[in-house]
């Protein structure tokens, strides 16, 4: 047994690599035989077989074959029959693909079958049966039946041999498909008086090694008197029938005429028995050779059949029809996926392979040459890359946020008349890459908060999205640093990472700041991560947190300020104008007057809009040369804030008649009197609480002395106890921290004084001794809040 290995490499450049190679082994080894070493044929190596996941791929066709990976080599995996595989075609040979990934490269496989003379010429039957006038005339030529032989080659059918050769010869002829046609020729007159019945053996021979045969036995009976034959009216009829054809559809007509009379000369067509005769029938009267069953172009694509005519005497000739099968476009492509990628990264580069297709389509010509295509999709493209080989490419940029999954449809195309197609659908998922960065809702955001607000309140919320996937589209929220009067941004409002929620840090104050701008950044979950910013302007709403203040007329500590008016002043006239502002903004700081109380309310009034103090009649002579006037500055807040100034007013004409009602008051007797009265009330105050503090001072001295004589009779360890807010400084003792208040109140309130002292920088509250009752607060820079614990105490004087 010869093998021979034949090594065939072609590259082609559309992503994938592909070779060629052939084999040749005989039919019927055992299975596991080895076929070839494809590894090293192909100069692949074993670690690229195990690598690449080599396997074959032989469509829809049964495997034969079968690739051990571990070394490389193709090996029988089941029985090889070549005459059931091909039949009577030549060369038979298996075609398959080998395919390889990471990278994808496929290579095609043809391992051809050759014959072994396993098959000895067989005939149909094993006897035949011929009647023959005696009066045959040499050279009349009978038919025989044909000895099948499903070897091919030399081993397939060789010759025939006949005997006994007394009175015929046999003559063969070669036909165009390969057969012999057999036939038998009378060489000697028969006598029907000497032999009535002979009998001959044929035996069919074919050319293998050890020749084998078969034989067939030949009764003939001699009749007499018929001496002419009928004869064809021409050797050979050619005839064509497409493949769909249905039975009973007419081929052609054999004609033949026998010169005899009456039955001698009646003709009967025949179609000797072989494996076409079950696919024709021919009527046996007038010789019309009709289609019995169905016929496949696909198949086999000419027939030869052999017509007897004879007649009833038994004389007969013989013709030839050729029957030639004609294609007709039955066959849909099909498609089969020899290799595909589920899923692909957006970011890949134009011209990835997506899949691979092998095509099929048995028919011939035109009804077998097809044409790919994919339904509307500008993503990819279809290339053939060899004969009936197609590969699936992307064409552009893939983008997930535009397409997350692509349905692709591959329509293939033969193009017969009608075309037939065949599609299949092929699902890609696109993983998503993190490009695109999150993006605001708005490219600048605006936010509005009270002031005098609790720290810690929900201002605004930003909101960010990003048309990524999963991690990739997971935003966070940062506020950048910058600053804000110097003071870091951080210190005024806060952002939630996940939410975007803004929150206040600190309690703001419109008087102090009335807006200001951060950036916040928001960041994605991808690797790397994409950001983007956005700018936010915080506005500062007003609260009508801040009462009026009286700019004029101004409140001294101890002097009278008067208005003189004379008493000549007609109606309307100006005596003066009160003048106040408010820090607040808005309707906040929108200021009215009121006249609250007057002396004589029948003489003054107040602008409610402008503050100014005009009369409403004549001055006369009966008018106290005193006139003193409350007028209340109210705000236009809610609640609204207010403020007090008391304006005194001299109606005279001289100043010297002002000074003497203005130096003379009658309550400075008064004042004395609450004076005196406050100062014994705040020495009693002071004495009881010297008393009551010197009292506790004691009794705490007492009991930390037996709390030590007992710990120390107890012999337990001393652990010295600080009340809380008492720290122990440097053996001075405990000293809390002391806040002392010290109130001074006269009869008179414009004599009144309120101190407020303390340890450091404290506040000071301090009393204007003027009539107007107002107080000026002073805050020092630290506030007394930040020691809430603080005890208090209250001297009165």
């Amino acid at each position: 047994m010869k093998w021979q290995v034949l090594l065939i490499f072609s590259l082609l450049r559309l992503g994938v690599l592909r070779g060629q190679v052939s084999y040749s082994v005989p039919e019927e080894m055992k299975r596991g035989s080895l076929i070839g070493n494809i590894a090293h044929d192909l100069g692949l190596g074993v670690a690229r077989m195990k690598s690449g996941k080599a396997r074959i791929y032989s469509g829809n066709n049964e495997e034969y074959v079968e690739l051990n990976r571990e070394r490389g080599a193709l090996i029988i995996k089941d029985r090889i029959d070549r005459e059931a595989l091909c039949g009577q075609t030549v060369p038979c040979a298996l075609h398959f693909q080998m395919i390889l990934e990471n990278p994808m490269e496929f290579y095609t496989v043809t391992v051809e079958i050759t014959d072994i003379n396993d098959n000895p010429p067989t005939f149909e039957r094993g006897e035949i049966k011929h009647e023959i006038s005696e009066s045959a005339l040499t050279g009349a030529r009978f038919v025989l039946e044909k000895a099948i032989d499903d070897d091919v080659g030399v081993n397939g059918l060789s010759s025939y041999t006949l005997k006994p050769s007394d009175n015929f010869a046999l003559k063969t002829t070669s036909r165009v498909d390969g057969t012999k046609n057999v036939e038998m020729v009378l060489q000697k007159p028969l006598d029907r008086e000497k032999n009535e019945n002979l009998s001959l053996i044929l035996t069919a021979l074919d050319g293998g090694e050890p020749q084998l045969s078969g034989t067939m036995q030949i009764t003939i009976t001699v009749l007499d008197v018929n001496d002419n034959p009928p004869v064809c009216s021409k050797p050979e009829y050619k005839a064509s029938v497409a493949e769909n054809a249905p039975a009973g559809t007419v081929i052609t007509a054999v004609k033949a005429s026998d010169r005899d009379k009456g039955n001698n000369g009646k003709i009967i067509y025949t179609i000797p028995k072989s494996s076409a005769a079950n696919l024709f029938q021919i009527n046996s009267d007038d010789g019309v050779l009709m289609l019995k069953g169905n016929i496949d172009f696909e198949k086999r694509r000419i027939y030869e059949l052999d017509v007897q005519v004879s007649d009833q005497g038994g004389l007969s000739d013989a013709c030839k029809v050729i029957v030639d099968v004609t294609d007709v476009n039955d066959n849909a492509p099909s498609i089969n996926v020899m290799s595909k990628s589920n899923a692909l990264s957006e970011n890949v580069r134009p011209g990835t392979v997506v899949t691979m297709l092998n095509i099929q389509d048995p028919d011939s010509n035109e009804n077998g040459r097809v044409m790919c295509a994919l339904s509307e999709n500008a993503a990819f493209s279809i290339k053939s890359s060899t004969n009936n080989f197609f590969t699936v490419v992307t064409e552009g940029e893939l983008d997930r946020e535009r397409a997350s999954e692509y349905n692709i449809t591959v329509t293939c195309s033969d193009e017969g008349v009608p075309s037939l197609s065949s599609s299949v659908t092929l699902t890609l998922q696109i993983s998503d890459v993190n490009d695109n960065a999150p993006v605001f809702e708005r490219s600048s955001y605006e936010a509005y908060i009270v002031e005098n607000n609790t720290p810690g309140l929900s201002i605004f919320t930003v909101k960010a999205t990003d048309a990524d996937w999963n991690q990739n589209a997971r935003v966070s929220y940062i506020l950048e640093d910058s600053s804000v009067n110097g003071v870091p941004v951080s210190s005024y409002v806060s952002v939630s990472a996940d939410s975007g929620v803004i929150h206040a840090v600190r309690s703001f104050d419109y008087e102090q700041i009335k807006d200001f701008q951060f950036r916040i950044k928001t960041q994605d979950g991808g690797s790397p991560p994409l950001s983007s910013n956005v700018t936010v302007k915080m506005l500062i709403q007003d609260q009508n947190d801040n009462p009026p203040q009286v700019l004029y007329p101004v409140q001294t500590g101890g002097s009278v300020v008067a208005e003189m008016v004379p008493r000549s002043a007609d109606v309307g006239y100006l005596v003066t104008k009160v003048v106040a502002v408010d820090v607040d903004s808005g309707q906040n700081a929108w200021l009215s007057y009121k006249l609250q109380k007057a002396t004589d309310r029948a003489l003054f009034e107040v602008g409610s809009q402008n503050g100014e103090i005009r009369t409403i009649r004549q001055v006369t002579d009966k008018d106290a040369v005193k006139q003193r006037l409350t007028v209340i500055v109210e705000d236009n807040g809610q609640p609204s804030r207010s403020a007090t100034v008391i304006v005194n007013v001299a109606v005279a004409d001289s100043f010297p008649e002002v000074l003497s009602e203005f130096t003379d008051f009658p309550h400075d007797k008064e004042y004395n009197d609450n004076l005196t009265f406050y100062l014994v009330l705040a020495l009693a105050v002071v004495s009881f609480l010297f008393i009551t503090c010197l009292v506790v001072i004691i009794s705490v001295k007492i009991y930390r002395w037996r709390q030590s004589r007992i710990l120390y009779h107890s012999n337990l360890p001393v652990i010295p106890y600080y009340p809380p807010r008492y720290s122990d400084t440097l053996g001075t003792g405990t000293l809390p921290h002391v806040f002392n208040y010290e109130v001074c109140r006269t009869t008179d309130s414009r004599k009144s004084d309120n101190k407020f002292g303390g340890a450091g920088g404290q506040n000071v509250l301090i009393m204007d001794p003027s009539s107007t009752g107002t107080m000026q607060r002073i805050q020092s820079e630290k506030s007394i809040l930040d020691e809430p614990d603080s005890p208090l105490e209250v001297r009165i004087c």
